[in-house]
């Protein structure tokens, strides 16, 4: 293909749209995708009414986030070595199949008026599994569409879209169970489903390592995990995930602090909540410089660092709008390094070992924060909710600058050369 011609200012800032005009197996896969996880984020919604509904107890609400977390642990890493072991494709059309499926039965139990929210919670359990295994098919086979250099703007239109699933979502959610029931929401994300289904069918043959002549033996977990322990610049991208997602992460106390800094309400924990995601989504649109950054572990670095800085400051403002615009650019940073990390995985990793790298990163997504909430809780009552939040952005810095003494690799990486 001829070199397009030099972008103008404002292009320079946008998202790069290249991979969906240029490629079409990728434009499909990423609008179904886009579709799907709008309507998971309807499920999600619809599921916490439903059995806040049934029990009127938020605690038996939260009982469900545990439902789903627990499923996708496990089997994340159990999906990436199935990913390199079977047809990529043909493992997306199953799970996203099994997805479906599961969405119809959860609008069959609304249907029936079953109030049982174990049954609720089977169902979500057996949808997180799906995605679990779904999750490190897909994304392995991003580099199999794109050349190397798209990467990065094909994982910020990843993001794009996750940050429009997330605000629209939830609210879609909330809205269609207000005026059809909990059942349509479940209905329309059984056929949301078929955007994605749609694009895995159109799909080729996504065999691992297809054509390279090297006979493997079956893919493990472990396996995958030695090869991850010997790699030093794709182990960091983990750890500097992890050093601000475990340590500086403030989530579980926006109820606290919505009323000890701010004088708010709930009203006030839902900006709190909505703001990082505002800033992810901003960093999203305006995306179109990633793809000239060849220091991506540098880039990872500065991005963690400006999270853990971020959230320091927001803890010490009292100003409602000045934290939420805090926030927001931790969000953003947010961004920056999640699409140079995937970016990294996909393109220093052998394409035999990807599915279990994604593998990882689902359940460093999934279970960092989670052991954030934890810690940050867990500082907050032992100290303050002030010394935790401050002390936890300053913990990130502190930690991403220990990496950076000691990973000079990491530091030093080019994408025009990725060393895994």
């Amino acid at each position: 293909m001829p070199d397009p011609a030099p972008p103008g200012r404002k292009n320079r800032l946008l998202a790069d749209i290249g991979p969906l005009r240029d490629h079409a197996d990728f434009r499909r896969l990423w609008f179904g995708n886009t579709v799907s996880y709008i309507g998971q984020q309807m499920t999600a919604m619809a599921v916490a009414l439903q059995v806040y509904a049934i029990t009127g107890s938020s605690f038996y609400v939260g009982l469900v986030g545990l439902c789903s977390l627990v499923p996708l642990v496990v089997f994340g890493l159990y999906g990436g070595a199935v990913a390199d072991a079977v047809d990529r494709r043909r493992l997306g059309l199953v799970t996203a199949t099994g997805a479906t499926v599961l969405s119809a039965a959860l609008a069959a139990v609304a249907i029936a008026h079953v109030r049982s929210v174990g049954v609720l919670y089977a169902i979500v359990a057996l949808q997180a599994v799906c995605f679990a295994m779904n999750s490190p098919a897909r994304s392995s086979m991003i580099p199999r569409l794109l050349p190397a250099d798209q990467l990065p703007a094909a994982n910020a239109l990843a993001s794009l879209a996750g940050g429009v699933g997330q605000m629209a979502g939830p609210m879609l959610g909330g809205v269609f169970v207000g005026l059809w029931g909990y059942q349509a929401a479940y209905l329309i994300d059984a056929a949301a489903f078929s955007a994605s289904l749609y694009a895995m069918w159109r799909l080729p043959s996504m065999l691992p390592g297809e054509g390279d002549g090297v006979a493997r033996r079956r893919p493990s977990v472990i396996e995958g995990l030695r090869y991850l322990a010997a790699r030093p610049n794709l182990r960091t991208t983990f750890v500097s995930d992890l050093a601000a997602m475990v340590l500086a992460q403030p989530r579980v106390l926006f109820p606290a602090v919505a009323g000890l800094w701010f004088g708010g309400d709930t009203s006030t924990v839902g900006l709190l909540a909505a703001a990082p995601a505002v800033g992810a989504l901003f960093g999203s649109v305006f995306s179109g410089w990633l793809g000239r950054v060849r220091r991506q572990g540098l880039a990872v670095l500065v991005a963690v660092a400006s999270w853990g800085a971020a959230i320091a400051v927001f803890g010490l403002t009292r100003d409602l709008w000045l934290g939420l615009c805090f926030l927001a650019l931790a969000g953003c940073a947010d961004t920056v390094s999640m699409v140079f990390r995937n970016t990294m995985l996909q393109s220093a990793a052998p394409d035999d070992m990807r599915g279990r790298l994604q593998g990882v990163f689902l359940v460093v997504v999934v279970g960092g924060p989670r052991l954030g909430d934890f810690l940050a809780g867990s500082a907050a009552d032992l100290f303050s909710p002030t010394a935790a939040v401050v002390g936890g952005g300053l913990a990130c810095i502190a930690a991403i600058t220990l990496i950076a003494l000691f990973q000079r690799g990491f530091v030093s990486y080019d994408s025009r050369r990725p060393i895994a």
